[in-house]
């Protein structure tokens, strides 16, 4: 049988290109390549730990889901769920928590960074802290654990969720046997993606490139990258230019090695931004058009959540039968 692989993304706002090539891309190219048993949620729950507004959570559910079957995901060869339909996963968070050290929580990094950024303000280390933000890195434990997933995608910033997932699993099998598989990172290399400003392409920044705009809003956004004042004539260094970076992540090696030829003899400014324009809208431009289509039929969003929610929880409701009553409560 396949490793099951385990894959999820939170419906915190529009999708970005640097959620694209950071998550997205590689994800759709592992399903795509039948390695795995590949399980693909959305992880609304986790979402509610900042957005607390109801009709934005949900139209974030829905552009997630229509985000990844527009690259490609295809439901018939994967599971496709919404995490917040498994009821399953929330009542394992509560076994797990009973089993998880207080220390883990305290050092996880969403936690220690909004504590720090309290305490470089002055205020309260806890202030806007919600026991949701605290005890993260349990129900993530439980979104991995229910599904003994063999392997999880993760970039260096998610490595620990899954450390801790495993460290919580050890826990429980040291009371009751080793009932939870304990999940293998599958370690993956995301390089930093810049946004607009050169800074990590990030919503808090205002700096995102949305994966939908249209042609025209999408060659606004990219002329609005800040360059510096060389004439055209003027020899470039590709290796210190945002627009050149950027173009490397959806350009040949052909085309790269081009246009690095064209910044070294001298590149107008607004040449460089138009050549990144054709290679961004070269990739997004079919996906662009599949994903109006499947976001103004959300009741074929509905179906296919459903239906992988249903493969999901016979999985789940066994393990979750096995564990109670192993605990005792049945």
């Amino acid at each position: 049988m396949k490793k099951v692989c385990l894959t999820g993304i939170k419906p915190t706002g529009n999708p970005h290109l640097g959620n694209y090539l950071g998550a997205i891309r590689p994800a759709i190219r592992m399903a795509q390549s039948g390695e795995f048993a590949g399980y693909y949620f959305i992880a609304d729950y986790h979402s509610l730990t900042a957005v607390h507004n109801g009709k934005e959570l949900s139209q974030y559910i829905y552009e997630v889901a229509a985000t990844w079957m527009a690259f490609g995901l295809d439901p018939k060869q994967v599971v496709l769920y919404q995490q917040s339909h498994i009821p399953e996963v929330m009542e394992l968070h509560w076994i797990l928590s009973c089993f998880t050290a207080k220390g883990h929580m305290n050092r996880a990094h969403a936690y220690k960074a909004m504590v720090q950024e309290n305490e470089n303000s002055g205020r309260d280390p806890d202030l806007g802290v919600n026991i949701g933000l605290y005890t993260y890195p349990v129900l993530m434990s439980a979104d991995i654990l229910l599904l003994q997933s063999d392997v999880v995608p993760v970039g260096p910033d998610q490595l620990q969720h899954l450390e801790i997932a495993r460290e919580i699993a050890q826990s429980f099998n040291f009371v009751y046997g080793d009932l939870l598989k304990l999940p293998k990172a599958l370690e993956q290399n995301v390089p930093l993606i810049p946004g607009l400003d050169g800074r990590k392409m990030s919503k808090s920044y205002q700096n995102t490139i949305p994966l939908f705009a249209n042609e025209k809003d999408l060659r606004k956004l990219l002329n609005k990258i800040k360059t510096d004042s060389l004439p055209p004539e003027a020899p470039k260094n590709p290796d210190e230019s945002l627009i050149f970076t950027l173009y490397k992540f959806f350009a040949t090696p052909y085309e790269i090695e081009n246009l690095k030829a064209w910044y070294l003899r001298g590149i107008g400014w607004g040449d460089a931004k138009a050549q990144l324009f054709e290679v961004i809208n070269r990739e997004l431009q079919l996906p662009r058009q599949r994903y109006q289509e499947l976001i103004s039929n959300r009741s074929e969003i509905d179906r296919i959540l459903n239906e992988g929610a249903e493969r999901v929880r016979s999985k789940a409701q066994d393990l979750l039968k096995k564990i109670k009553k192993t605990i005792g409560v049945i």
